[in-house]
């Protein structure tokens, strides 16, 4: 009996630090969607008619916000009144710091966007139907894209360069380079620019996608002239031309992953490559996992497989794609090698190399 109520009680204090959890993800949530974060992080403490003036918000509402950022332990609350809010530089870096690699602020927005779903995920669920990626609209295609971009930017050209055979290759003049799945293109930029004598070429699906990659390829004059963005899928890409095809973190979305590793290796150009990123889950399933697991299951729950299942015919990969799985997939498609890339501390990602 002393177990079973040992196992009641942690359960339920579980579901009771879930539902907290759940608490600061939806404040965060507001926060970052009005800007509190962000004021309190570029214009310094406030009181709460301070941070409603500046940000254009209602008092009560920034009052009540500020308090309970405060009582869950995320902003400093001065003594007396007028009472003011300090947002500390750790979590400012975590919340607004979109060049961190620490930024986790789109997270938030992120696992809110797919709470939203929830109806049409239950309706899916029942019916083997899907949700797209365009169905879960901008929140979710906005915060995976700022989630992905400062480990484009800060850490992918030193996470290639340690790999040398492949670094060379990139280095080589005039290469075509194509980014598949390319979302807002922060990947696609971060090749331009570690390296130069590169020309690249980003493909993505989803219109309102393509729509933020050109936006933000425009706002990177530096590269602008060195990348095309094509709304399409694989079945685009010409055959030999390219001498690397990159895909980040999108081959387990793809409802029909093997035909379109297939057009990618048509794309190749003799002795090309494929670098896959995709996430570093287990080699297998063991439960209880660990909270990377933990975590992928979350996603393909709630955006990933509902996305992979909204096509038909859809192998329904989900998030948790396992190292074997994607072996199965390059060799079903041609790929005669696929090896595991000496890239270590790479946020939650693992790198394959893919050649024929």
């Amino acid at each position: 009996m002393t177990d079973t109520l040992t196992t009641v009680d942690s359960l339920v204090h579980r579901v009771v630090d879930a539902s907290l959890g759940t608490i600061d993800l939806i404040a965060m949530y507001l926060g970052d969607r009005l800007g509190w974060y962000r004021s309190l992080a570029a214009d310094g403490p406030a009181t709460p008619d301070e941070l409603a003036a500046r940000t254009g918000t209602d008092p009560r509402y920034a009052r009540e916000w500020l308090e309970q950022q405060a009582v869950t332990g995320l902003l400093v609350a001065s003594d007396g009144e007028p009472r003011r809010f300090t947002l500390p530089e750790a979590a400012a870096e975590v919340l607004t710091d979109e060049h961190s690699l620490n930024y986790l602020g789109p997270l938030a927005r992120m696992l809110c966007g797919f709470a939203a779903h929830l109806p049409e995920l239950v309706t899916a669920y029942r019916t083997g139907s899907g949700v797209s990626w365009a169905e879960l609209g901008a929140d979710a295609r906005e915060s995976q894209a700022a989630m992905n971009r400062p480990w484009f930017e800060e850490a992918l050209p030193a996470a290639l360069a340690s790999v040398p055979e492949l670094d060379d290759l990139l280095r080589a003049p005039g290469i075509e380079i194509a980014d598949i799945g390319c979302g807002g293109a922060w990947s696609t930029i971060a090749l331009a620019r570690a390296y130069p004598r590169a020309r690249l070429s980003g493909y993505d699906v989803d219109p309102a996608t393509v729509s933020l990659a050109l936006a933000d390829v425009a706002g990177s004059p530096d590269v602008a002239d060195r990348i095309t963005i094509v709304a399409s899928d694989a079945s685009a890409l010409p055959q030999q031309r390219f001498s690397a095809v990159f895909a980040f973190e999108c081959i387990h979305d793809m409802p029909r992953p093997v035909e379109v590793l297939g057009a990618v290796r048509r794309s190749l150009t003799e002795g090309g490559v494929v670098v896959v990123m995709d996430e570093a889950v287990a080699d297998e399933f063991t439960a209880p996992g660990d909270d990377v697991e933990r975590l992928m299951y979350g996603f393909s729950l709630t955006c990933c497989l509902p996305d992979g299942m909204s096509h038909p015919e859809s192998v329904g990969t989900g998030t948790v794609m396992r190292p074997s799985t994607l072996r199965r997939y390059a060799l079903e498609a041609g790929f005669t090698e696929v090896s595991v890339l000496p890239i270590d501390e790479f946020g939650f990602w693992r790198f394959y190399l893919l050649g024929t």
